[in-house]
């Protein structure tokens, strides 16, 4: 079974290799996404996030001061370099949504049965059963890859300059992070792994270090310099796996 949609502003394509998926878990899968959405986008200004940014909601809700409370985590773990309530902006925890959201979508396609299958959500994967043959862009060809992963039961997340500029601001100074290219983290979840991701390309070049001595990540990165840099156990592709999805 395959489906691709357009959700939260990038594709999210699912491929599932089981046979007796129902299709209503593809259903649920999207129409949980496009709740996320709704409820959790700064740039909706009816969501959640926007009435909380602008006090008309006094407590958030539970999913909500989840999603919030990883935020605080990460700003702490990273000294402030991360953090989504920059002076002068609106609260923006789309850092963590995306991750957290898809990881959540998983979790209702394992629910109705499926564990073979390809979550991904704009370049960022879930592969659950495998291996799956995951490749991660270069970061100044469009055209290439600069490594591609085999991948059982983990999540994939990539953070980098290429599709949307110098867009992750160090939370220390305000300004872009510009210590490195991109920055690829394999970790259990995808909630881990996008956060990780983003958190540490926000702390630059002393982000690949940070990120590489979190527990369960492993860690590739393309600096300034165009030096390439990996933890030793970053799943490089061998001989076998599925094309993801």
């Amino acid at each position: 079974m395959r489906r691709v949609e357009h959700v939260m502003g990038f594709p999210v394509s699912v491929r599932i290799d089981d046979e007796d998926v129902p299709e209503a878990a593809v259903d649920a899968l999207f129409a949980w996404l496009r709740e996320a959405d709704a409820r959790f986008s700064p740039f909706r200004p009816d969501s959640e996030v926007s009435r909380l940014d602008r006090g008309e909601v006094r407590e958030p809700g539970p999913q909500l001061r989840e999603v919030l409370d990883l935020c605080e985590e990460y700003r702490i773990a990273t000294a402030g370099a991360f953090d989504v309530r920059l002076p002068g902006r609106g609260l923006d925890p789309c850092a963590v949504v995306k991750g957290w959201s898809v990881q959540r979508g998983a979790e209702l396609l394992w629910a109705a049965g499926a564990r073979r299958f390809c979550l991904n959500a704009g370049g960022d994967v879930i592969a659950s059963g495998g291996p799956w043959r995951v490749g991660v862009r270069h970061p100044e060809q469009a055209d290439r890859l600069c490594t591609v992963l085999d991948v059982t039961d983990r999540a994939v997340a990539t953070s980098a300059r290429y599709e949307r500029g110098d867009h992750i601001l160090d939370g220390r100074t305000g300004r872009p992070a510009t210590g490195l290219l991109s920055l690829t983290v394999v970790a259990p979840t995808l909630t881990e792994a996008d956060t990780v991701a983003t958190a540490a390309f926000a702390l630059g070049r002393d982000g690949v270090g940070w990120a590489a001595a979190r527990e369960r990540c492993e860690v590739f990165a393309v600096d300034a310099d165009r030096r390439v840099l990996h933890t030793a156990g970053f799943p490089a592709a061998g001989a076998d796996g599925a094309a993801a999805a």
